[in-house]
């Protein structure tokens, strides 16, 4: 009872549904590339959501916009061999949400990064854990972007 009047009392809330303005009522996405991770994962999560995501701009109450969707690795740090022994796996993008001739959100940059130790040894192994990596940033990229679309 006590941890409960607790959390009451410090502000905390449980994380609701996610909500969508009404102008997404009908939502087209525009990307340069739509088999990227990012285009495909927020397609199938607002889907998911109950918004519905139509293939033609002239149906759309609102456009989602990409203008920038980019992931690649880098090498962080080499073995004095001069061998790489850890890669760092980022994507960007760029996005804006408008909404009839209303601008929902202004254009946003994110990029998202994580690392990973390479053993030349584990090649298959590694090129698995970079794969997944990406997949968990892309998860997380479209989490922020739901989330600041909900705030509207």
């Amino acid at each position: 009872m006590f941890l409960l009047t607790l959390l009451a009392g410090c502000g905390f809330q449980l994380q609701g549904a996610f909500t969508t303005p009404t102008e997404m009522e009908r939502t087209y996405i525009a990307a340069g590339d739509q088999h990227s991770l990012f285009y495909r994962e927020l397609r199938a999560t607002l889907k998911a959501s109950g918004v519905n995501v139509v293939d033609d701009a002239v149906d759309a109450t609102a456009t989602f916009t990409i203008s920038f969707d980019e992931t690649d690795q880098r090498v962080l740090s080499v073995s004095a061999r001069n061998v790489p022994t850890e890669y760092e796996v980022y994507y960007t993008i760029e996005y804006a949400l408008h909404g009839g001739a209303k601008t929902l959100l202004e254009l946003q940059t994110l990029a998202l990064t994580r690392d990973y130790t390479y053993d030349s040894t584990l090649v298959l192994g590694k090129a698995r854990e970079e794969e997944l990596l990406r997949e968990a940033i892309v998860d997380d990229l479209v989490r922020i972007v739901l989330k600041q679309i909900s705030t509207l």
